[in-house]
């Protein structure tokens, strides 16, 4: 089956993510059992559920880039918001567990062997830094939400590192929690921003980029057009959007205007990314295709 060309390789960037976070699991483990540490040992479940997580959002992204078929006449793009909601969920989940173990270190602050979990900790922020870096710039709110997740995780073993460091130095355990709980609060609060924008996809709402206001207002002010009504506009995955409209025009009007206010409309939506626009036309005094009562310049 063929697929859509998203302008970069979101689904190869989601797949060194995944790999990169898979392996540094595996490391995440015997490490944990080198040092003796349970911290390490439940971080290594954490970042089990992570891996979970990028697969399904590489999965997801290159579901998302088959064509359209006739079960999925749109196509198959908002496949990649749904990875990034399950993303969202997953890594709120975890932020959550991270709060709580946070909370109970702040309770009983416990010693660790500072020396090994530098070194872990080292190996951490480069696996899920390069991880993160190679999500940068990333268009789809899939990437965006894996991005989070994966700088998250970063900032976590940053965390971890320096607080290692200081912990070596002298018995400063409880620094270990504050800095994990702040970078939750952190990653939490960019994660809600990218997890409202879901919504509003999957709620049909406009795109955030388009002012609906303005080019009906444009619209109207084209030649020979009376009005317009049923005009409907939303997003497919936040990048290609889709819109349709009935227009209104004067009752002398002939296929050259016609095809002129077409041409018109597809003028006044170029520098945004719509992928599908219908143009329902109808002469003013006509009835309207949806089977509403006939039309005319002053209808909305």
């Amino acid at each position: 089956m063929g697929h859509q060309d998203h302008g970069h390789d979101g689904a190869g960037n989601l797949k060194v993510a995944f790999l990169l976070n898979l392996g540094f699991t595996a490391f995440e483990i015997g490490g944990g059992l080198w040092t003796n540490s349970v911290a390490i040992l439940s971080d290594a479940v954490h970042d089990a559920g992570d891996c979970f997580s990028l697969g399904l959002a590489w999965f997801l992204e290159r579901v998302s880039r088959r064509r359209a078929d006739a079960k999925f006449t749109y196509g198959y793009r908002r496949f990649s918001s749904l990875g990034a909601l399950f993303t969202a969920v997953i890594l709120t989940a975890g932020l959550g567990y991270v709060a709580w173990e946070a909370i109970e270190r702040l309770r009983n602050p416990q010693p660790v062997h500072a020396a090994g979990v530098m070194f872990i900790a080292v190996i951490g922020v480069l696996a899920n830094g390069a991880a993160a870096w190679r999500l940068r710039g990333a268009n789809s709110l899939n990437e965006k939400m894996a991005g989070w997740h994966l700088l998250e995780d970063t900032l976590g073993w940053l965390a971890v590192l320096v607080s290692g460091g200081a912990m070596a130095l002298g018995a400063w355990y409880i620094l270990d929690p504050l800095l994990a709980l702040a970078i939750a609060c952190f990653v939490l609060w960019n994660v809600a921003r990218n997890l409202r924008k879901v919504a509003m996809i999957f709620l049909q709402a406009s795109p955030p980029d388009f002012n609906m206001e303005d080019f009906e207002r444009k619209l109207r002010a084209l030649p020979k057009v009376l009005g317009s009504h049923h005009t409907h506009t939303w997003t497919m995955d936040g990048e290609a959007h889709v819109l349709s409209t009935h227009v209104v025009l004067a009752p002398d009007s002939d296929r050259t205007d016609v095809m002129r206010v077409k041409q018109s409309i597809h003028d006044l939506l170029a520098r945004h990314r719509f992928e599908h626009v219908t143009i329902e036309v109808e002469l003013d005094g006509e009835q309207c295709a949806s089977g509403h009562e006939p039309t005319c310049s002053l209808q909305e």
